[in-house]
């Protein structure tokens, strides 16, 4: 059974979320108000779903990269939807996407292999391991893109990637899965600097192979730090500069942890996974802050943090966009968006004043009250004739009525006069 709560959400502040599947959805919500979808990208289809994305979250020319189901990879315009171009992954040694689909995305913020100015770069990895960075330059136009520099590199020779996360300063890489122990690389030379070591057999002699879901740097400005959960329902703190095995390790619930996102603050991570349980560490105690307590069913596949207001998004299988205040760990609003999400992202330049409905209900209401005295040639038109509702019609006869009785008890007062007075 679900678990839910009596409490009512307060409502969130003005925010802008993006989530994926085989729609791309957009989301707004006002000062105090409840999300609402506004906008879908796209028509459904299986095929075409969306398994990774990438957002560069900036006030001007903002991109967004998102990696289908069917090798195609697309950057498009975050605040519209409009396409800006689209390649495919796919290879020319006859793999087909589905053997080989794309696990990692990353669209970098900088401009990489000394592409210049108008120009993109894009981080890939399959479940395979097969890793490419390619720039395009002239991306203002989709007829003049055209591809620049490319490096391509294996980040495993067995096993399958299941997951890739890019630095703050985008200069390294982390790549892990199932029967990959997580590895660090270089992007600026494409090697491999730190790779994990196995953790030793427990009491019982018993090895648990390498399974890792997620993972996720603790800081933005330290490459050397990163949390990493497992599906053996392990979250483990690693640090490359002091050892190859985790410095913290404990367990969370009893099914695989499926999504973690740092905070701001550098110490704290939140924690998703596959029964819906989203809970807030301190990892550097490995000690539980509190859990985020609402009507989640599902497993949680992507946790977003905002990087101003202090606000934290998950989705996951259940289909619902959930908002949550960090601090109270209390729902805020939640949307049902009709589809299974792999992913959220937040739009950190969108501000209150373009709320949903605000400049297309001003909009609708000043044509409505213009069409009321002018006609398409910008005359005058006769005014028309409302026809009364019959509330109206019952309060003009009871008023008709009060008029009479009131005429009648006057005259009868003025007849006992003139009786009295002769």
């Amino acid at each position: 059974m679900p678990r839910t709560t009596t409490l009512e959400c307060p409502g969130c502040p003005p925010l802008r979320a993006l989530t994926f599947d085989a729609l791309v959805i957009e989301a707004r919500s006002k000062e105090g108000g409840a999300a609402k979808v506004v906008d879908r990208w796209g028509d459904p289809d299986s095929s075409k779903c969306v398994l990774a994305a990438s957002m560069v979250d900036r006030k001007q020319d903002p991109l967004l990269a998102v990696a289908r189901k069917n090798g195609t990879i697309e950057v498009l315009n975050p605040l519209n939807g409009h396409l800006r171009f689209a390649i495919s992954n796919v290879s020319d040694t006859g793999n087909r996407p589905e053997d080989d689909a794309i696990s990692g995305l990353h669209l970098f913020a900088s401009n990489k292999l000394d592409s210049g100015s108008g120009s993109c770069t894009l981080l890939t990895c399959t479940t395979k391991g097969n890793t490419s960075m390619r720039s395009f330059v002239d991306i203002s136009s989709p007829d003049l893109v055209s591809s620049g520099s490319t490096n391509t590199w294996d980040v495993c020779k067995s096993g399958n990637i299941l997951f890739s996360k890019v630095d703050g300063s985008e200069n390294h890489a982390i790549f892990g899965g199932k029967g990959v122990e997580v590895n660090v690389w270089d992007l600026n030379e494409c090697t491999k600097i730190w790779t994990a070591k196995s953790p030793p057999k427990n009491s019982l002699g018993i090895f648990t192979p390498s399974w890792f879901t997620s993972a996720t740097f603790l800081s933005k400005d330290d490459h050397r730090k990163f949390v990493a959960g497992t599906n053996s329902h392990q979250v483990r703190l690693y640090d490359i500069s002091a050892q190859r095995r985790p410095v913290i390790s404990f367990d969370f619930r009893e099914t695989p942890i499926k999504a973690v996102a740092e905070d701001l603050d550098g110490c704290t991570v939140y924690v998703g996974n596959g029964s819906g349980d989203l809970s807030a560490f301190d990892i550097r105690t490995g000690k539980l802050l509190g859990s985020f307590l609402g009507k989640c069913s599902g497993s949680i596949r992507s946790i977003a943090r905002h990087p101003e207001l202090p606000v934290v998004a998950s989705c996951g299988l259940d289909s619902y966009l959930r908002l949550w205040d960090v601090k109270t760990r209390q729902l805020l609003s939640a949307v049902f968006l009709k589809q299974h999400l792999v992913s959220v992202v937040f739009d950190s330049t969108f501000t209150g004043e373009d709320a949903v409905g605000s400049t297309r209900d001003t909009t609708v209401e000043g044509a409505e009250t213009a069409n009321e005295f002018e006609n398409g040639d910008g005359q005058e038109t006769q005014p028309v004739k409302r026809k009364k509702s019959s509330k109206e019609k019952k309060a003009k006869k009871e008023s008709k009525k009060k008029n009479r009785s009131n005429e009648t008890s006057t005259e009868d007062e003025g007849t006992k006069k003139l009786k009295k007075s002769k």
